[in-house]
């Protein structure tokens, strides 16, 4: 057993809506590794539940399994919107977001979030950027003034399966978009961070 497995094992078990929307991803959906999965997600329950937030934005929906952790958190009227540039996927987290009884909290948008941020409300507590690699710098600058001072960004996958320790090649996009948003939010005098060694990197950001 590695720290890792001893973690999950010492922490919170997974949900049962959770446990069934893995197996379905994984039988029906390509690269199911894109799951947030039972450790990150009980921690983005964690970090909900600290916050209360009444508005939370999800960059990238994929299934719905970080949005419904995320949700869990929410404050009596809150709200979580979720933005996803795949159609094929929409039946399948809305089906798990009616499973988990968190629909009424959960607004699914479908298309570019480049083009949606500008029109979410202002003030939003906390954001999950976890949507094409390429764009999360753009993701970021574009949604920062929106986010209400003292409130989190959260980004994943800021290792990028180990690749952005290596050399990259030229046409690698995605990883030098990793790259850049990294190298960029460490000088940003706006921010905060801290980046957690969990799973593919989780790091957390909070507006000054």
């Amino acid at each position: 057993m590695n720290f890792l497995d001893y973690s999950t094992y010492l922490t919170s078990p997974e949900l049962k809506v959770l446990q069934e929307l893995t197996r379905e991803t994984n039988l029906k959906v390509l690269m199911p590794r894109m799951l947030s999965g039972h450790f990150q997600g009980v921690l983005l329950q964690f970090i909900s539940k600290m916050l209360n937030p009444k508005l939370v934005v999800e960059l990238g929906t994929y299934t719905g399994y970080s949005a419904i952790c995320l949700a869990l958190g929410l404050s009596k009227n809150g709200k979580l919107i979720t933005i996803e540039k795949n159609d094929e996927l929409f039946f399948i987290a809305q089906k798990y977001f009616k499973k988990s009884e968190l629909d009424k909290k959960i607004e699914q948008i479908f298309g570019d979030a480049l083009k949606i941020i500008p029109s979410l409300p202002n003030f939003i507590d906390l954001v999950f950027i976890d949507a094409d690699k390429r764009e999360y710098l753009n993701y970021y600058e574009t949604v920062l003034p929106k986010v209400r001072q003292g409130g989190y960004i959260l980004a994943d996958n800021v290792f990028w399966n180990g690749k952005i320790f290596n050399r990259i090649d030229n046409n690698d996009e995605y990883s030098k978009g990793v790259i850049m948003f990294n190298e960029f939010v460490k000088n940003d005098s706006r921010v905060d961070l801290i980046t957690l060694p969990i799973r593919d990197g989780l790091m957390i950001l909070r507006k000054k």
